[in-house]
Order: structure tokens, then sequence, then C-alpha cells
């Protein structure tokens, strides 16, 4: 019943407006309050519609397959990439931050032309753009670290055609993670914590680093120790 009113209200509007009764009545100093109030609120409805609409049709594209789910951009890539351990990932943040040049979270084209020529496989600038096309899920133009991480995960899941610059990439990169599909460790250390739990898994590894940190720290007590003796030997 409301939504009838409304209605006739805005068509009420539009005959003033179309027969310039409306400019005559502004002339007078008149208003017609109620009929503006109702289209102000109209419009806001419309608007509110229109945004809930699109809402719905992209959530029904992403129950359908035919779009992707917008990311946090705070992610956990331990959690998210389980497939690699926490030395792996290392690496790979490692290497994506030597090539962040621009200090910005993100490896754009020139960063990625840069990365390919110092890996030895130059691209072209067509070659590039469809190597960041290919796991740009937010349509930015660049690379963000997850979608970086997204070329190793395709690789090692086979997901890469032959003759694709990412492939080239990961190949080519020092990052030790198996091209044939996660099938196994490459040497006891990650053969032994496969064999455990997920949540182990990561214990294990934070221990090593740990113990690693430790042996370290070992060393360099022991040189500035040996320094400190020659140094006395020689004020003697």
């Amino acid at each position: 019943m409301a939504s009838e009113e409304l209605a006739q209200k805005l068509q009420r509007r539009l005959q003033l407006e179309e027969s310039g009764a409306a400019g005559e009545v502004a002339d007078k100093g008149e208003v017609v309050p109620e009929v503006t109030a109702e289209v102000e609120r109209g419009s806001l409805t419309a608007r509110a519609g229109a945004e809930l609409s699109a809402k719905l049709c992209r959530r029904q594209d992403i129950n359908e397959g035919a779009a992707q789910p917008r990311r946090a951009a705070v992610f956990n890539p331990y959690t998210e990439f389980k497939e690699f351990s926490r030395r792996q990932i290392k690496d790979m943040e490692r290497m994506f931050r030597l090539y962040d040049s621009g200090r910005d979270g993100y490896i754009d084209l020139m960063e990625l032309k840069l990365m390919m020529e110092k890996l030895g496989a130059p691209q072209t600038h067509l070659g590039l753009k469809n190597m960041i096309k290919e796991v740009d899920e937010d349509f930015d133009g660049k690379l963000s670290f997850r979608e970086f991480l997204l070329i190793f995960h395709k690789a090692a899941a086979g997901e890469l055609e032959e003759d694709s610059g990412l492939l080239t990439l990961a190949k080519l990169s020092e990052i030790d993670v198996s091209l044939e599909g996660v099938k196994g460790a490459k040497n006891f250390f990650e053969a032994k914590v496969q064999a455990l739990s997920s949540a182990s898994k990561f214990e294990a590894e934070i221990k090593a680093e740990q113990d690693e940190r430790k042996r370290e720290e070992e060393e360099r007590k022991h040189r500035r120790a040996a320094f400190r003796e020659l140094q006395s030997a020689f004020t003697q």
C-alpha cells in the first residue's frame, strides 16, 4: 500500500515537472514538502536496493563459480599454503621482498620484468602481463605476496602450462619446491616432518629454527672469545 502511494506521488511530481507547474509553484514561493520528502526517500531506497541487488548477484556468481570471493588483505601463509614448509615460505618471502623495490607490498610489471631478467629468462611486455594475469585474483595488475605464493602452489600442483612464464619463474628460482606436485620430501628433515600432523609439523619446524639460531649464537660467542684471546696476546 505504501509503495502504491509513493508511486502515485512520484507520478504526480513528474507530471508537475513536465507541465511546468513545478516552476510556477516555485516562483510563487510554494513548496510541496510531502512530495519532496517522499522523492528523497524513494531515491535512497532505490540506491540501497541497487546495492543489495549487486551484492546478491555477486554472491550468486561466487556460488556458481563465475567469480572469486574477495580475500582479506591480511592472511596467514602458513595455514593457507600448508603444502609448503615454513622454510620454503620464508624463502619465497625473501625473494618477494628482494624484487619489491618500491617497498609497497607488491611486485608490479616493471619489477617482474627485472626479476625475470635476473633469472635469465627475459619476457616480452605482453608475456609479463599474461604472467600477472594468470594469478591476479583482484585484477589490480600487480602481484601481492599471496598471489606470488600462488605461482609456486600452481607449479607444484602441475596447474601451469609448460610454456608458462610463471612455471619458468618457479623452476629458475632457488626455492626448494617439488614441481611434480607435492608428492614427497626432498630431504630427510622434510620427510620426517611430513609424517607428523599439521600442528606438530609447525612445532618441529619452529624448534629446528630455534636450534639453528642457538647454534649460530654459540658460534658467534666462540668467535668473539677467540678474537679477545688474540687481541690480549698482542697487547701483552
